[in-house]
């Protein structure tokens, strides 16, 4: 195997948890960067997940690639999620990962990019069963038991649904977990997510089985769990719009009321935190462009922040921003 310069991780001392109060973090790409995981932890995010790599890029220590692996000791437990459809790469990338400390893995068969699809990878996985599984098998060879989940869609469209068959043949194969988007790779976002499906993989399955799609509050998760019996819910959407969805979660969880919250606080702590943990060399002022203007959406002044977020071309001149429309917020 070759040896990869890989950031080293911090001890994994953190066991995963599937519990209805213990909400993952999706794995989103562009967005769940160290600044946004820790954000999302300190509201209550129990386990979180890194973006999309590439296991192929990370073997070739592609530029891009590294700073995607990028935590800390309070990042943790963290999951890895690793796509890519030729099964020596990925056996090769987890092998490295666990050899700098990573713990944790995840194996996408859930996205339905265009780019992704056309290496056969992601949600392409599903239409190719037999490689699904010597993929996850190459993870779990190198990652051990206990170590290794899967990210699954329905399956390619309607007439070519892969469920329950492949998560049956995963979980017999030795994945840990698996997480269910309950969309066709053909919708993308479309239609509503069938969660149907999630009732009858939680009966069917003896591994924890977390739910994905559509759970854009923290009542949807709620009532995602008491309806499908799943073992947990993983936050996505509902994560970009309001990080503080974990808090939400639990608070409800437990019959109290939502908080009430700062918006420019919320802005203010996330761009404390790129600053503190930069996530790459690139242009994070244009990154976060677009992320505070997700947060605004919906309030009487999203509009005009937009436009001012969109010109703004400093690091400052967010920060003026946030206080020009919400320092009495």
């Amino acid at each position: 195997m070759a040896k990869f310069r890989l950031p080293q991780a911090p001890a994994c001392n953190k066991m995963l948890t599937f519990r209805a109060d213990t909400p993952w973090l999706a794995p989103l790409a562009g967005y769940s960067d160290l600044p946004f995981r820790l954000l999302c932890r300190e509201f209550g995010a129990s386990v979180t997940t890194t973006e999309m790599i590439s296991a192929k890029g990370l073997c070739y220590e592609s530029p891009g690639t590294l700073p995607l692996l990028q935590t800390t000791e309070r990042d943790q437990p963290l999951v890895v999620q690793l796509f890519g459809a030729e099964p020596e790469f990925l056996g090769q990338a987890t092998a490295a990962l666990v050899q700098a400390g990573y713990c944790y893995f995840d194996l996408n068969m859930g996205c339905s990019v265009p780019k992704v699809m056309r290496q056969k990878a992601g949600a392409a996985l599903l239409g190719t069963p037999d490689l699904a599984l010597a993929c996850a098998r190459a993870m779990i060879k190198e990652a051990g038991p206990g170590r290794v989940g899967c990210k699954l869609r329905l399956g390619l469209s309607a007439s070519n649904n892969c469920l329950p068959d492949l998560a049956l043949r995963l979980e017999e194969a030795g994945a840990a977990w698996i997480t269910l988007h309950p969309r066709y790779a053909g919708q993308h976002f479309q239609g509503e997510a069938d969660h149907a499906w999630l009732t009858r993989l939680a009966q069917t399955l003896h591994i924890p089985l977390i739910a994905s799609g559509d759970l854009l509050t923290a009542q949807a998760g709620l009532s995602c769990l008491e309806k499908t019996k799943v073992s947990c819910v993983m936050y996505a959407r509902g994560a970009l719009k309001n990080p503080a969805i974990f808090e939400d979660h639990l608070h409800l969880q437990k019959g109290l009321p939502s908080k009430e919250r700062s918006l420019r606080d919320l802005l203010l702590r996330h761009l404390k935190l790129v600053e503190d943990y930069p996530p790459s060399p690139r242009d994070q002022t244009a990154r976060m462009r677009g992320i505070l203007s997700s947060y605004v959406r919906g309030t009487p002044c999203a509009r005009a922040m937009r436009i001012d977020f969109c010109q703004a071309r400093t690091w400052s001149e967010l920060y003026t921003i946030v206080d020009r429309y919400l320092l009495d917020s």
